[in-house]
């Protein structure tokens, strides 16, 4: 009798062969459908392959495209999907790029063509909405493509996403698109787009996100914006739209990123905003809004995590919800007209992510516990005044205000008229208001009255002859600088207008090349005869408005009151730009000096302010979680202030300083590029070769060029500035700059000890705690450290140039890679002419300075193996110098800090080939 158990194996292992089979059978059949069994379309592949230059590596011969190539789906033995986004083209391929994709019609059932990140210079095709009539995704972001958007797009009914955002688009928008019914995400930012937002969009009642920022509409946002009821998204930042906010947009009850900045939008803002229930971020900076914000536009409970209205003419208080909203992260209210006392915290008193910037407002009365819910915050620009508590010390900036015990505040007569003005007592900083009149002096004894009026005459005697003696020397010092000066300005220029103020004497400026000549009455209808709603900011050397030209190109302004600023300085800013002209210096559109006592220079705008108000901003429109400015725009933003200051440093001649680089002068176009502002300082390099009676007798320098052991009209100058600069993008504390000489010092100190070449990790001690970055970006981020901490060497003479800080910076890799691997490998790949070499030569005398005050007997181990791997001293330097030869040591250290190299052909080529 056959056993039963057996009987069960052998019926489950029949069960299992028969599943095997099945499943087998329906992997042959899947692997069919998914070759491609179309000859044309076969044919389609390799002439779309040739015509895009696409490489073997990435399409390869010989092969099943819809099994092998990268990119390629296929369904049924047809393609259906085809994604090249980030190839690169083969070298005969970037010689003549092109929009050639003609092969594209071949493919009868394409759903998706994704070309994002391939360059495709040139204009769509027009049969693009006439042959991909089943295409459902068309992706070309970033592709370089030029010329209208073609009408006939308007016929791809079945597309549920477009994006076309990052190109040279021209023309309007097509009403055309209001035709695709399907459409779930339409993307057009950052593009030239021209004319008004056409009200056939909002038929699309599938839209769930819908960015046209960036780009030039004009006209007002249309009403018809409230029947978009799916819309989840809505970008319409960095145009020119004008009028008010529609009420309608409060109907948009799915909506939650709502971004209307850096547009000429008037008026108050809506109560009825207060339906979008699930808003998370709310931006409306950079407009002309104003009026008290409704009490009731924030609903209980608040999903808002980023509020910014920064830039515009609010008034009145600020509504109570605002600072109990639990998920908020990001408050930027500055630059407006709010007032009021800060409230009490309403929740737990941990400190969170959140960064509060409510600057240059009229807030008063004295910090709260409201503050222990942020960890960074701008109070600066108001009317605070008592003390400062422990919990508002920390990554605070407080200056201008009236605050007891802090440095670079407010006037006692400034706040005194605050608070006199509303009925308010000031607390005099805390100082007692004594009137009682003082003790009068102890006469002296009489006995010693004679020799203390010999003795007071002898010394008031020497001291006024010093004096004489150091005012003869200074006149003839600058007598020889002012010819000096002469000396160096450029050529003969062209005649000056008729109606304009001719120029200083010694001052020579091309009038011819510095754009268009502007009316005064120009200028008042470009800014609403100077309205405060368009007051950008009070720069040193003048106010700052936006202005729109007729012709509805954007402008930036500058109003200088030669009453209070003195002549030479606009004269130097003009003769800056007649002769000097770079991608990298903000371009000047045109001036007007007709008035005797203002004078007006015209600027091209830039959309994304500079960048001390563009750091804390969202930069990608799908990631909620994303705060700040990333990475790589951070990065691509030094690398472009670099690229300004190695031309002003190296190409010029003479060299020119910039002397005020710091964030507010690094400007920001709609990409993010950068354009140096700030010019008014601008002069020529100082020669370091000055007489020893010239060192003694230079003026006292502020504390910061103490600090720096040099004068600020040097490029070195410039370097250290820099560093700041590179340091705040790195740790996020942009204002740092705007605080007393005391708290930068001891903020640099804390700062600069969490950067080490040896040591990766210390770097995100002192890492914005807002950046998201993987480890390949953390060792670029250490490497930005590295760099600036090099900047900021106490000695100008070590930190390196500035066309090795834009060498580093484009190579970030190298700069720790190299440094960190042997100390064989250094010394064969390391010259004393390379880049590297100028910073590590730096860094490792800027460690060994620190290392020497804090350990002397541990320095000098540590000291001795650094500088073994730089190959300044160490075993063989001694050897070489016999142990003593300590000028010599100097001499070579300072040719590693700005190299000299022996065949500088040989050198400059070794470079660019690595």
């Amino acid at each position: 009798m056959v056993d039963q158990r057996s009987i069960g194996v052998v019926a489950l292992l029949y069960l299992l062969l028969l599943l095997l089979f099945e499943f087998t059978f329906e992997q042959q059949v899947q692997l069919q459908q998914q070759r491609l069994s179309s000859g044309i379309e076969f044919a389609a592949l390799f002439e779309l392959r040739s015509s895009l230059g696409l490489r073997s590596r990435d399409w390869p011969r010989k092969v099943d495209p819809c099994t092998t190539w990268n990119g390629i789906r296929c369904e049924n033995g047809s393609v259906t999907s085809i994604n090249i986004s980030g190839f690169r083209r083969t070298r005969v391929g970037r010689q003549n790029p092109q929009f050639a994709v003609d092969s594209l019609v071949n493919f009868t059932r394409l759903v998706s063509f994704n070309a994002s990140k391939f360059l495709l210079p040139g204009s769509i095709p027009e049969w693009f909405g006439q042959r991909l009539v089943t295409l459902q995704v068309l992706d070309l972001r970033s592709c370089n493509v030029s010329g209208v958007i073609p009408l006939s797009i308007g016929n791809l009914t079945n597309l549920t996403s477009l994006y076309l955002s990052d190109n040279r688009l021209t023309g309007q928008v097509p009403s055309t698109l209001g035709r695709l019914l399907s459409l779930l995400v339409l993307d057009l930012s950052k593009n030239l787009l021209t004319g008004s937002i056409p009200s056939s969009l909002f038929s699309l009642r599938n839209l769930t996100s819908l960015d046209i920022s960036s780009n030039s509409l004009t006209g007002s946002i249309p009403p018809g914006v409230g029947s978009l009821s799916m819309l989840q998204s809505l970008n319409l930042s960095s145009n020119r739209l004008s009028s008010s906010i529609p009420a309608q947009l409060g109907d948009l009850d799915s909506l939650v990123d709502l971004d209307l900045s850096s547009n000429g939008l008037s008026g108050s803002v809506p109560l009825d905003l207060r339906g979008l229930r699930n808003l998370r971020r709310m931006v409306f900076g950079n407009n002309g809004l104003r009026g008290a914000l409704p009490v009731g536009l924030f609903p209980a409970p608040s999903r808002l995590q980023v509020i910014v209205l920064r830039n515009n003419s609010f008034n009145g208080n600020v509504p109570a919800v605002l600072w109990s909203i639990p998920e908020l992260n990001l408050l930027d209210i500055s630059h407006n007209n709010f007032t009021g006392q800060l409230p009490n915290s309403t929740l737990n008193d941990n400190a969170t992510a959140a960064v509060l910037n409510i600057s240059q407002n009229k807030f008063y009365g004295g910090l709260t516990t409201v503050l222990r819910r942020f960890s960074s915050t701008d109070l600066s620009g108001n009317y605070f005044e008592g003390t400062v508590p422990d919990y508002a010390q920390v990554n605070a900036f407080l200056s201008t205000n009236c605050l007891q015990n802090v440095s670079n505040q407010r006037t006692l007569m400034q706040c005194v008229s605050f608070y006199d003005e509303r009925g308010l007592s000031f607390d005099n900083f805390g100082r007692p208001n004594s009137t009682e009149p003082p003790a009068p002096a102890p006469a002296p004894e009489r006995g010693s009255s004679n020799r203390r009026t010999i003795i007071l005459a002898a010394v008031l005697g020497g001291a006024g002859l010093v004096a004489l003696l150091i005012l003869l020397l200074l006149l003839v010092l600058c007598l020889c600088k002012r010819r000096s000066a002469r000396n160096h300005r450029g050529v003969d220029v062209g005649a000056v207008p008729a109606r304009e103020t001719p120029p200083s004497p010694g001052v020579e400026i091309n009038f011819s090349s510095l754009g268009d000549l502007f009316t005064y009455q120009q200028l008042l209808e470009a800014t609403g005869d100077f309205n405060d709603a368009n007051l950008i900011k009070h720069g040193h050397s003048g106010d700052l408005f936006r202005g729109i030209l007729e012709g509805g190109l954007p402008v930036v302004i500058k109003r200088i009151d030669l009453q209070s600023i003195k002549k030479e300085a606009y004269l130097s800013e003009l003769e800056f730009f007649s002769k000097v002209s770079h991608p990298r210096i903000v371009p000047l559109l045109g001036h007007c000096l007709e008035r005797e006592n203002e004078k007006f220079l015209v600027y091209k705008y830039m959309p994304n302010g500079d960048l001390s108000s563009s750091l804390y901003r969202k930069n990608n429109s799908e990631d909620d979680s994303l705060q700040s400015l990333d990475w790589i725009t951070r990065l691509k933003i030094a690398i472009g202030a670099a690229e300004g200051l190695s031309y002003l440093h190296h190409e010029c001649t003479p060299p020119l300083v910039h002397r005020d680089v710091q964030a507010s002068s690094i400007l920001l176009d709609d990409k993010f590029e950068v354009r140096l502002g700030s010019l008014t300082e601008v002069c020529a390099h100082e020669d370091g070769h000055q007489n020893r009676i010239t060192r003694l007798l230079r003026l006292p320098q502020s504390s910061e060029q103490g600090s720096l052991g040099s004068s600020t009209a040097i490029c070195a100058y410039d370097v250290y500035c820099f560093g700041k600069v590179l340091l705040g993008l790195v740790t996020g504390k942009m204002h740092i700059s705007a605080s007393s000489d005391t708290q930068m010092k001891e903020w640099l100190e804390q700062t600069l000890l969490c950067i080490s070449i040896y040591e990766k990790e210390l770097v995100t001690k002192i890492l914005d705690p807002s950046l998201l970055v993987d480890d390949d970006l953390l060792e670029e981020v250490w490497a930005m450290a590295i760099v600036a901490r090099s900047c900021l060497n106490s000695k100008p003479s070590r930190r390196p140039p500035m066309r090795y800080i834009l060498k580093a910076l484009e190579n970030p890799l190298r700069v720790v890679r190299e440094d960190t691997s042997s100390s064989a490998r250094l010394r064969t790949t390391s010259s004393r002419g390379s880049w590297n070499a100028s910073f590590f030569g730096s860094w490792r005398q800027s460690s060994l300075d620190v290392a020497v005050n804090t350990a002397a007997s541990t320095t000098r181990a540590e000291g001795g193996s650094s500088f073994k791997h730089s190959g300044t001293t160490g075993s063989q330097g001694s050897a070489q110098n016999g142990g003593g030869d300590h000028s010599s040591s100097r001499r070579r250290h300072s040719r590693e800090i700005c190299p000299e190299p022996h065949e500088p052909q040989q050198d400059i080529e070794r470079q660019d080939r690595d």
